[in-house]
């Protein structure tokens, strides 16, 4: 039976950059990695999109960015840029093929195809078990979320953000590839949170997507029948062909996923709760996570000792306690954000950096009937 000081359970965003961070810092050079994922990570099976200043670590793997974006709501239409910052896309097949060639040239690294079928800590390290193995970790991280942890629960409200998007290409010129449709709130809400998300490459291909903050997913044929009538209605274009289909859903909750963790094992990315909570933004604050945990390795401390819970983890609360209740309010409160304060405030916020007055800016600019309701709601 084969052991490591580390292994990573899913081969995803969160465990490909703990993996880099590792390899990459003098202070684990002794330490033994294993890699564990039940798929070769082959197929661009996933999109990542995320605001940032100037010259960013992923720039080198970037499929497009953009320096403006556009907010669409029932009466506000805004077309701005968004400097110093730009919205930036990155495919996962070019992540994958980028991370794994640099992880797998360490002699660090043991990489295995092979599905996890159980996790078992003991006194002095972690079991775990595939198909057709066994090996035994110091620690573990794992980022295979367990929807049921948070399904049955009821003290935190979970949302999902659902979406269902297109890579089409058209005869004819009708997207602005310097733009990036950032939310269109122009389009049906139907009792929802639904907005639609435009990524244009070029005056000719796009990705157009549908998507919604909401409890429950919709039929497929409900997404795909958004998605035409916003070519056909809003832009205008009925002449199309769809080349990639992207799928996805990711948790919107303000669960306290760390309270699983122990002191050998770990959950992150999403299973760890490193989405952000009140949008599904998850891969800036992942390298977040991945910066902050290689500090935190390196003090030998147990992993159970590995969470923070700062404002923005109540500011996110509240915002998940409202569309909870009344999912049909997301459009007007994101609105009235885009409609009083500039574009990089609320992407300043929406990274978690801003100080206590710009917090106050943000919040000044909330319907503030909803919030006092979710407040007096989480306090008495």
């Amino acid at each position: 039976m084969s052991n490591y000081d580390y292994i990573i359970i899913g081969a995803g965003a969160a465990g490909l950059l703990v993996a880099d961070a590792i390899v990459n810092d003098n202070f684990f050079a002794s330490k033994s990695i294993l890699i564990l994922d039940k798929d070769d990570k082959t197929k661009n099976d996933r999109t990542w999109c995320f605001w940032e200043k100037d010259i960013g670590k992923f720039d080198a793997v970037l499929h497009k960015s953009w320096p403006n974006i556009y907010f669409a709501g029932k009466k506000l239409r805004l077309s701005t840029s968004i400097s110093p910052y730009s919205y930036k896309m990155l495919r996962g097949i070019d992540f994958y093929n980028h991370y794994l060639t640099r992880i797998k040239s360490s002699p660090n690294i043991t990489w295995a195809q092979e599905e996890v079928v159980n996790i078992q800590e003991n006194e002095n390290a972690v079991l775990v078990s595939t198909i057709t193995n066994q090996f035994t970790g110091a620690k573990v991280f794992n980022s295979v979320f367990d929807y049921q942890l948070v399904k049955d629960q009821k003290k935190y409200p979970v949302l999902q953000q659902h979406f269902l998007g297109w890579f089409v290409k058209t005869e004819q010129a009708i997207f602005n590839k310097e733009e990036a449709t950032f939310m269109d709130f122009s389009i049906p809400q139907m009792g929802n949170t639904r907005f639609m998300y435009v990524l244009p490459f070029s005056e000719t291909e796009a990705l157009v997507e549908y998507t919604l903050f909401s409890e429950d997913t919709l039929e497929k044929a409900e997404y795909e029948n958004a998605i035409v009538d916003y070519l056909e209605q809003k832009l205008g274009c009925t002449d199309y062909e769809i080349l990639e289909k992207e799928v996805g859903n990711i948790p919107m909750t303000c669960y306290k996923f760390h309270k699983h963790n122990s002191d050998r094992i770990m959950s992150i990315g999403i299973a760890g709760g490193w989405a952000k909570a009140s949008t599904g933004f998850t891969f800036y604050n992942t390298k977040k996570q991945v910066n902050a945990l290689m500090g935190f390795l390196k003090k030998e401390k147990p992993l159970s000792k590995f969470y923070k819970r700062d404002k923005y983890w109540y500011y996110d609360l509240l915002l998940l306690d409202i569309l909870y209740k009344d999912n049909h309010l997301g459009q007007s409160i994101f609105e009235a954000l885009f409609k009083k304060r500039k574009p990089q405030l609320i992407l300043k916020f929406l990274d978690e950096d801003t100080s206590l007055w710009e917090d106050l800016l943000i919040i000044s600019a909330c319907p503030k009937w909803p919030f006092l309701k979710a407040l007096w709601h989480r306090i008495f």
